[in-house]
This record gives C-alpha cells, structure tokens and sequence, in this order.
C-alpha cells in the first residue's frame, strides 16, 4: 500500500481513453505525484478503486501490467450512475484512485506449466493483465491457450491486442460470439460450449477464468468435465469488493473477506465456502 490513508484517494488524471465497445471504455491515468506513480506497485488480478468527486467511486481491476511501466489502465462498463459518469468525462479529467487491493494471481505457482484462460465479456479485463504479464515473461510459462469470447463481435474487447496475442509464438487464441453474424469466420457459440468442442488437455495446465456469473458456472462444469482439479482452476470474484480493507463487510462470504483473502480464488477454495455467491 503506497498510501498513508487506504480511505483516502490519489489524485490522477486520464490521459487517454479508449472507446472498447459501445458500453466499454478504458482509461489510462497518471498520478498527479510522479513520486507515488513511481512507488505504486502492484501485481495481475490486483485491484484498486476509482472515484469522481461528488459522484462516488467503484471497484475496478487494474488491466495494465506491472511487466510494463507506464499509466495504469481501468476498463469500465457502463452500468450504473458511476459508471456512467465515468463514461462522461473526457482526457484530461482527474479522478481518484485507491489500491491496490486484494491478493493477485499466482504467477510464482504457475511458472512452467501450460496456461488456460477462458473469459467472457468485461471478464476479459482480469485476464489482460495476466497475459500480458505472461508474454513479457514468455520463457517462464508454457504453452497459453486463451478462449474469448461476447454476445457479438461489437463487445469484444480488446481487439487490437487480440490479434498481437494470436501471432505471438506458443499462443492458441480461440474467438467466440454468442450468434452467428455474416462476416464472422471464427466460432459460434457460447463460451462452455466451445471450450469442450476444444478440449484442452489438463495435464500441467492451470485455468483461469472470469465472466458474467453464468458463464463461470458452466465453464466450471466443462472445466471439470474435462479433467480439470479444482484445485488448478483459477477466478476472481472482485465484483463483491467494496472499501477494499475489510472494514464495510459487503464482501463477506463466511469466514473471508473477498478485498482481504481475495478476490483471486481456486475452485477448491470456493467449494469449501458458503453457496451465497
């Protein structure tokens, strides 16, 4: 934690914007203090809230990768009265920024092995920041294979860097949309379902996932179908994170704190927990 008050925000401002999808945009921001850009260190599946000043603030997950210094990046869906406010301002505007928050991914656990991830929508967001990390470490990971996929090829994000990651050696990009659209080459069909048509192998391979609610439950279900542990199959549940800190209880599942003992969990882990998620 960089800051004295993890309550507190830092100001920084948007240098750029990114208009992913018609509901989607990233942000790119810098601290005004170049010294607390400098010090602020995080690592993938990280997160960190962002607020405009008498609008509020929410929880986002830092998609930038700490591989690569520069702006941090926010991908934001618009969903909401603060959300939508964010979709409003334009480059220049400063907002605020606490974090970062939570644990991360296990990169130190999962070097050497083949990678698999599977996201779906926004769920991509997470994900970025993991594969990015990865292909900047290329030599300390195996074989990743990535299954995307949206409603339509118009919420797809990401898309430039979809291409950049499909050309890279040792990467197997799979693309999906929910229907068939005239011009779409690649797969159709929902997530779970094109991942089983794929069937990838098990062996010395962990997963992580992220996406809407419904998909991560049939893509758990195809995951262990396709012999998966639980204990190899990663995601993250950083939509229930609130203050960050453990203080305002809205994360709590049972015994843990999604901000304090999260929001990266193995299946196994959730399996043990209460079923209110």
């Amino acid at each position: 934690m960089i800051m004295d008050n993890p309550l507190i925000p830092v100001y920084a401002r948007v240098i750029k914007i990114i208009e992913e999808t018609p509901d989607v945009k990233s942000f790119q921001v810098e601290f005004l203090d170049k010294e607390i850009g400098e010090r602020f260190d995080y690592l993938p599946g990280q997160c960190a809230q962002v607020s405009l000043v008498g609008v509020g603030e929410s929880h986002f997950v830092i998609n930038s990768t700490p591989t690569r210094k520069g702006p941090l990046q926010f991908s934001v869906k618009k969903a909401g009265k603060h959300t939508a406010a964010l979709h409003e301002i334009e480059e220049g505007a400063v907002v605020g920024v606490r974090g970062p928050f939570g644990n991360s991914f296990p990169v130190e656990e999962m070097k050497g092995k083949n990678v698999l991830i599977v996201g779906g929508g926004i769920g991509l967001a997470p994900l970025r920041t993991l594969i990015n990390y990865m292909l900047d470490k290329r030599e300390e990971y195996g074989k990743i294979t990535i299954v995307y996929g949206a409603r339509t090829s118009k919420d797809l994000v990401y898309k430039e860097e979809l291409d950049e990651w499909a050309a890279k050696p040792g990467v197997d990009l799979h693309l999906t949309i929910d229907i068939e659209e005239e011009g779409w080459t690649k797969n159709v069909g929902v997530v779970p379902v094109v991942l089983e048509k794929i069937a990838p192998s098990p062996e010395k391979t962990v997963t992580v996932t992220c996406g809407p609610p419904i998909m991560i439950k049939f893509t758990l279900q195809s995951l262990t179908k396709l012999g998966f542990k639980p204990e190899d199959i990663i995601t993250t549940l950083e939509m229930r994170m609130k203050c960050g800190i453990g203080k305002c209880g809205r994360c709590n599942i049972g015994h843990i704190y999604v901000c304090q003992d999260g929001p990266v969990f193995t299946y196994a882990q959730l399996k043990s927990l209460p079923q209110e998620f």
